[in-house]
């Protein structure tokens, strides 16, 4: 597995572990804050553009659709985040406010994407430092 796998991995597995923790410590907090982003056009805008850096870097970096499951998942993380940014920056505000918190029922659903979201954190970041281990001997 390449090193740069294996970077991104524990990147993406630690930040999804640290930031669905807090969401679970911080229910009313995350939603309250999602849904004040969503209404926020401007603040929507610059979230968009850093999404579409960010997206747009791991996708010319690390488009890997062979080599088992974690780069796989590291290279869809990378789509979708591209995608999102993409949706974020072309959708009306109504749009967006529609799909990101009544299509994806994000307040009804919410442990069960804070708990998506620690259990990739985690298989990510395991999975990362098997390969690590297994490289180094």
């Amino acid at each position: 597995m390449s090193p740069r796998t294996v970077f991104l991995s524990r990147l993406i597995g630690l930040f999804c572990i640290l930031f669905s923790l807090s969401m679970f410590a911080h229910k009313q907090a995350t939603i309250g804050a999602v849904t004040s982003l969503l209404q926020n056009v401007p603040l929507m805008f610059i979230v968009g553009l850093i999404g579409l850096v960010t997206g747009l870097a791991m996708v010319l970096s690390h488009n890997v659709w062979s080599g088992g499951a974690l780069p796989v998942i590291v290279t869809l993380f990378g789509w979708s985040t591209l995608i999102k940014c993409l949706l974020v920056l072309f959708l009306s505000p109504e749009a967006e406010s529609r799909l990101f918190l009544a299509g994806l029922h994000y307040e009804q659903l919410f442990y069960f994407y804070a708990a998506f979201a620690i259990l990739l954190g985690i298989y990510m970041v395991y999975a990362a430092s098997r390969s690590k281990a297994r490289q180094a001997t």
